[in-house]
């Protein structure tokens, strides 16, 4: 193998990678553009050893090792949560990141362009259909709600109210995804508007959290609505 021939298929790998990594980057998953791109690359240098390796002609012994390896890490996105477990999807994601990264580093491009391609297309298209059966039969699955907050207090208070608003979310089964402020339509006034993501529905610690807010002086107008349900 030449040196070329080694930057050719690592850069492929890291471009595959990444193709897979930013789907779940964009939907917010423990997993996602840099962890799936390093998934890929590594299993292609692992592979890459292989072939260069001298008097050691079958790169698939490193695919075989690299093919149970992976599960040790895909294991440690996978977290339960009283009945519901979640994290499945970005364990077997990431395995398939790997198999794209034994691909290119075997130098099979076109497969592992496909595989990349494949395996998008099963993340994003497969989804609507997943969720609906899912909704369908009433099952109570792997499903995200996605709560939106929104906090209109004094100015000065905003960097209490984002205090409370983190203290909420800790030892709680929801999770931060966006926090953010901008100026409210009342002078000296600001909105503070959280985004949270938590397995299944829990509108109940949603309605504990803005009870403890909105018993501060500060808090003029405050509300909480589900913005969205997926599938993970």
């Amino acid at each position: 193998m030449t040196y070329t021939d080694f930057i050719v298929r690592v850069l492929c790998s890291l471009l595959f990678g990444a193709i897979i990594g930013l789907e779940r980057q964009w939907r917010q998953r423990i997993a996602g553009l840099r962890t799936n791109t390093l998934v890929c690359m590594g299993a292609c240098l692992f592979v890459i050893l292989g072939m260069v390796t001298p008097h050691e002609n079958s790169p698939t012994r490193i695919a075989a090792q690299v093919v149970s390896g992976i599960g040790f890490l895909g294991a440690g996105v996978i977290m339960r949560n009283g009945l519901n477990v979640t994290g499945l999807n970005t364990a077997a994601t990431l395995w398939c990141a790997a198999a794209v990264g034994v691909l290119s580093g075997a130098g099979h491009l076109a497969m592992a362009a496909t595989g990349a391609v494949s395996v998008l297309a099963a993340n994003v298209l497969l989804r609507p259909v997943a969720h609906r059966i899912m909704r369908e039969k009433g099952s109570t699955g792997e499903v995200m709600t996605c709560y939106r907050v929104r906090v209109v207090c004094r100015a000065k208070q905003e960097q209490h109210i984002r205090s409370l608003l983190l203290q909420g979310v800790h030892g709680s089964p929801m999770r931060l995804r966006s926090l953010h402020s901008e100026d409210a339509d009342a002078p000296d006034r600001l909105e503070v508007r959280a985004e949270m993501i938590c397995p299944d529905r829990c509108d109940v610690a949603m309605e504990l959290l803005v009870a403890r807010l909105s018993l501060e002086q500060s808090v003029s107008a405050i509300r909480w609505e589900v913005v969205a349900e997926e599938e993970l």
